[in-house]
């Protein structure tokens, strides 16, 4: 490998661009206002309504030492559906609101560098009661998922995109993380990448422990066709793009 290479990449993991940024140029300070909390939609659209969480006591109670000893990536899956229920539950454990600041900030059940969080969540459903086949983007706002797109012959297409990866295909629903950098950018200009992937890093996290509260199972992507991934879901590659994904499905 060239030493100028691994020199460079290596620098990503540092805090080195801290002190080459001026922060007095970020919009933050230049007091341009934030980017929305999460991606306007038409009112139109067709919207799920997940149920509350405060409603869900039958579902979800497992002690944490338990939850972290049995966290594994899986990557077999059942053929037994998710409910309606504990998808509004994962949903939550890793991009729920707690309470809405502002315009541009919320506390969520994810920690976020400067409370920024970056990430849109979109599903790739196959499996879950009450909801057909086809890609959903959720709604932290609301609590909700839009209906985005029917794909056909979706299981094929997420294989393709996870470059040949066949248990996207065989779980009940696939989450994937879409980046929106300017929301990082915002405030913290060009030291806002490394932030992003410790982010990603925190709600995938959340969604190995959570799956293990309804016995199920989950596995983290990162490898996949970013053209392809990003085309299957429309966004742009530029100001949204792909950044994790992980199948979810019941355990055998």
């Amino acid at each position: 490998m060239n030493r100028d290479s691994i020199n460079t990449y290596r620098d990503f993991l540092k805090d080195t661009i801290r002190q080459q940024v001026d922060f007095s140029q970020t919009d933050q300070n230049r007091r341009v206002p934030p980017p929305p909390i999460e991606i306007p939609f038409d009112p139109a659209m067709r919207r799920i309504a997940l149920p509350k969480i405060e409603t869900l006591k039958d579902i979800g109670h497992i002690d944490l030492m338990t939850a972290i000893a049995r966290r594994e990536s899986c990557r077999t899956y059942s053929d037994t559906p998710l409910s309606l229920e504990e998808l509004s539950l994962l949903l939550w454990a890793t991009q729920g609101i707690k309470v809405k600041l502002d315009a541009g900030h919320a506390l969520r059940t994810v920690p976020s560098a400067g409370c920024r969080h970056p990430f849109e969540t979109r599903l790739a459903v196959l499996n879950v009661t009450g909801l057909e086949k086809g890609i959903y983007r959720y709604l932290p706002l609301e609590h909700q998922l839009i209906v985005e797109q029917d794909v056909e012959n979706l299981e094929q297409k997420l294989t393709g995109a996870a470059l040949g990866q066949p248990y996207p295909a065989d779980a009940a629903v696939t989450f994937i993380w879409t980046v929106i950098p300017s929301r990082m950018e915002w405030r913290y200009g060009l030291a806002s990448y490394k932030v992003i992937a410790l982010d990603a890093g925190h709600l995938c996290q959340n969604l190995y422990l959570a799956v293990e509260a309804i016995d199920s199972g989950t596995c983290a992507i990162a490898a996949y066709n970013q053209e392809e991934m990003d085309k299957l879901l429309k966004v742009d590659g530029v100001e949204e793009f792909t950044i994790y994904l992980a199948p979810v499905g019941k355990k055998h």
